[in-house]
């Protein structure tokens, strides 16, 4: 049996976590985006690296991690197609080769340096048991803000997720929506990776919507279901690995995507 005093912060942080990438994965999905993910992860996973070759460790490493996902998601989010002449999937495209280049160099200056890199290596895999208070304060705090946002934009970003362009052609400032976006979107990847890791966060930001859109139709329903799709995945994926002793972050991504499959299932029999 689950002690679920001690748990209780691991089981928030799972439905907090799989509903807040729920809430984002709409409009990953939605803006055909789901590149954004790995991006963001590698360009945290840089500023995490060279935090720790500073000297920080544990929690502390978190600040260096934001700092390089919300640099690369605000270069992102003031790059205009028009002018570079490039699409986003593009400059997403460029910026992960190089965070990545620097997340890789600068793993290869800890054996130079005789400094461990265990604490950077845990934000790869990440692992929910581990998660306290605190990281459930800072999930809520990223959550709350896109759920802000979402509700003061809504359709400024219902206008973008058609097209940017068309959008900024009607008086939408889209660049400025879509930059502020980015850097949520950052933010609350981030400070989520101690729940399935930098690696495996991609599936809770691109299935909870993949479902959705399967089951669902309208905006607000499709935003509504999969958060809750979302959630229900952390959790559920925390409880199953709990029973088999499995690593959490591999189940609740097992178990969100056996949720698509089985909306993908559900909706074709609804169509015979």
């Amino acid at each position: 049996m689950l002690d679920l005093v001690f748990w209780a912060p691991v089981m928030i942080g799972g439905l907090l976590a799989g509903g807040s990438c729920g809430l984002l994965s709409v409009y990953i999905v939605g803006m055909r985006i789901p590149f954004l993910g790995v991006c963001v992860a590698h360009a945290a996973l840089a500023g995490a690296v060279f935090g720790a070759l500073a000297g920080l460790e544990g929690q502390m490493l978190l600040l260096p991690a934001l700092g390089g996902a919300v640099v690369t998601a605000t270069l992102l989010g003031l790059a205009d197609p028009r002018k570079i002449n490039m699409d986003a999937n593009v400059v997403m495209g460029l910026l992960f080769s190089v965070t990545m280049g620097l997340a890789f160099v600068g793993f290869g200056l800890f054996s130079v340096l005789g400094k461990s890199d265990n604490d950077v290596r845990s934000l790869l895999w990440g692992s929910l048991n581990y998660c306290q208070w605190n990281d459930v304060t800072l999930m809520l705090i990223a959550f709350g803000l896109l759920v802000i946002f979402v509700l003061v934009f809504r359709k400024e970003m219902r206008a973008i997720m058609f097209s940017r362009l068309d959008a900024q052609a009607v008086g939408i400032h889209a660049t400025a929506v879509w930059t502020v976006f980015l850097i949520l979107a950052a933010m609350l990847i981030t400070v989520n990776f101690q729940t399935v890791g930098g690696l495996m966060i991609y599936s809770l930001i691109t299935n909870p919507a993949a479902a959705a859109f399967q089951l669902t139709k309208g905006n607000t329903r499709t935003m509504v279901l999969a958060t809750i799709l979302g959630a229900a995945s952390g959790l559920g994926g925390f409880l199953l690995s709990a029973i088999t002793d499995l690593p959490s972050g591999a189940v609740i991504v097992l178990v969100s995507s056996l949720v698509v499959m089985v909306a993908a299932v559900w909706a074709r029999l609804q169509k015979r």
